[in-house]
């Protein structure tokens, strides 16, 4: 009995050094991947400045290499958060997402050409390949544009369906609510006249003497229509009423 119970200790002891193991290798996982994260945004952050500063502040071959390597990745990474952002509403931005993903192998393989050429120093050379490096960037970026402009004019149509729906239903509710009186219903189930009609008739139907109008007999009197009591209704806003008291 003492054996199998030291057995059991020792096998949850393990168990949970086990446990704390996976969690702080995951923990440390994670950190580390949101420091791969931080360094990757800050390192592209630095790339972006530099060839803004570049595509500005130097002329000929070296600012045009710039320029077409900040158009590059301006144009794919907006189109990228476009994207990602909008699948997780819309499904069928998985395949758009899934074109992109291989428009992006032609983007990263021009962006290590273009940083090839920039330490390319026979200059005349690639002043020859501009006609040719822009030609390609102008066709992934206008891709990548049209994938983007797309989505977003996608996501437009779907705000403006929903919400034309939402105010023709609105509408409608409102028009409900503004109906608040109901129709009153007539007092008693005769239709006026009728029964004046019955009195003043000549003769009997078919063979009968003629008759005057009968005179209502003792105890005959119709019954006197009253309003209807107006506090027959009692709101939540309404005080109760105090009963009289006497002295």
């Amino acid at each position: 009995m003492e054996a199998a119970i030291i057995t059991i200790m020792a096998l949850l002891f393990f168990a949970f050094v086990a446990l704390g193991v996976y969690t702080t290798v995951k923990v440390a996982k994670a950190a580390k991947r949101g420091v791969d994260r931080t360094l990757d945004q800050a390192r592209r952050t630095v790339e972006d400045t530099t060839l803004r500063a570049k595509s500005f502040g130097q002329a000929g071959v070296a600012g045009e290499l710039a320029r077409l390597r900040l158009s590059l990745r301006t144009s794919m990474r907006a189109t990228q958060e476009a994207l990602q952002a909008g699948v997780g509403e819309d499904a069928s931005l998985k395949e758009s997402l899934d074109l992109f993903h291989r428009l992006s192998a032609h983007g990263r393989e021009l962006d290590e050409d273009l940083k090839r050429l920039e330490r390319e120093p026979d200059r005349a050379w690639v002043s020859g390949q501009l006609t040719e490096l822009t030609r390609r960037t102008e066709q992934i970026t206008g891709s990548a544009d049209a994938l983007r402009r797309a989505a977003r004019d996608r996501a437009l149509k779907f705000a403006e369906d929903d919400l034309s729906s939402l105010s023709a239903q609105i509408d409608v509710e409102a028009g409900a609510l503004r109906h608040w009186d109901a129709p009153e219903t007539a007092a008693g189930s005769g239709t006026p006249g009728a029964a004046s009609g019955r009195a003043e008739t000549g003769t009997a139907e078919g063979w009968g003497s003629p008759v005057g109008p009968t005179a209502p007999g003792a105890g005959d009197e119709p019954p006197a229509i009253t309003a209807r009591d107006p506090r027959r209704t009692a709101y939540p806003w309404e005080k109760s009423t105090r009963p009289e008291t006497t002295t």
